[in-house]
């Protein structure tokens, strides 16, 4: 049906166009299922998603409502990415809407939905391998990102409405969900009748928070990631809000929740002073008098030579 078409679909810019106007049906779309997926899975079934983590607790099981809340503002900043999709007219926008995240967020949303699914009916290992495809899509998209479109302050709606919503949604599997369902899977729960077995996998939930805010804490020094900051210490303030926790992995959320923000301001401060020193720079001293030898200060030209006789005839 392409062939018949009276334009050329082989020429570089009708195709950009092309995939341009697929992202453009397709991720509102996946974004549209994803939402009446959770909202269905939220506000309909009996037991809800957030029954369902009540019945299963862990020494990393995050607070219902505070994800809840967490997932709200990635639909928020995807709604603006959509915009921004429709609405684009720079070039460099386009790219990065088509070749850094156009494909892989779409089936994130899908993936993200069937999760919720398989949440409900309690089919734990499906929704670990759902969120583990969810988790590769988000990575690829975020370092094709980085690393092809990185975000510049001279396009700041990119930043806000590609970046930060691609950012944000990574967290969500990566920060606690993923290794939670995973916990489910592999019985590293308790009954919620018997909080008394609350420290069952406190080492493995010890290691996992551990070295994901690890990772989290040298990105944000590092680049100083506002939105990783923010992401991340929401998801260490859910993960201790949930009570009871174990004492090794209560520590560490703790700690990364102080942390993370803490380690922002001190990057952004210490980069300010360096580049405060660099503008000022080193105060330049005069030379001293030894490199003119005629005792006139520098850059003054030696006195000439008058001929009075032939200036007074």
């Amino acid at each position: 049906m392409m062939e018949d078409l009276p334009i050329d679909t082989s020429h570089p810019a009708v195709r950009e166009y092309l995939a341009l106007v697929r992202l453009q049906v397709l991720t509102p779309l996946s974004l549209l299922i994803n939402i009446a997926t959770l909202m269905v899975c939220t506000f309909v079934l009996d037991p809800n998603l957030g029954d369902i983590s009540k019945l299963y607790p862990s020494s990393i099981s995050p607070k219902p409502s505070m994800i809840a809340v967490f997932i709200v503002a990635i639909y928020i900043g995807q709604v603006g990415y959509c915009v921004l999709l429709v609405l684009s007219r720079k070039p460099e926008t386009k790219q990065a809407l088509i070749k850094g995240c156009g494909y892989p967020l779409v089936f994130a949303n899908w993936m993200m939905a069937f999760w919720a699914i398989a949440w409900i009916l309690q089919a734990f290992l499906l929704s670990t391998i759902c969120l583990g495809i969810m988790l590769v899509l988000l990575l690829y998209a975020n370092i094709v990102l980085l690393i092809y479109h990185a975000p510049t302050s001279k396009r700041p709606l990119d930043v806000a409405f590609i970046h930060a919503p691609l950012r944000a949604f990574l967290l969500f599997p990566l920060g606690v969900m993923f290794a939670y369902s995973l916990f489910v899977t592999l019985g590293l729960t308790w009954s919620p009748g018997e909080p008394q077995h609350y420290a069952r996998g406190q080492w493995p939930g010890f290691a996992v928070m551990m070295g994901v805010n690890v990772i989290g804490l040298l990105i944000v020094i590092t680049r100083r990631d506002i939105v990783w900051c923010a992401a991340a210490t929401w998801i260490c303030a859910s993960v201790w809000s949930q009570k009871p926790k174990p004492y090794p992995v209560f520590l560490v959320v703790v700690m990364f929740t102080i942390l993370h923000p803490t380690a922002l301001v001190a990057s952004t401060l210490w980069v300010w002073l360096r580049g405060r020193r660099r503008r000022t720079g080193p105060i330049a001293l005069p030379p001293d008098d030894e490199d003119h030898p005629t005792g006139g200060p520098a850059g003054e030209r030696p006195a000439r030579e008058v001929d009075t006789e032939a200036l007074w005839g």
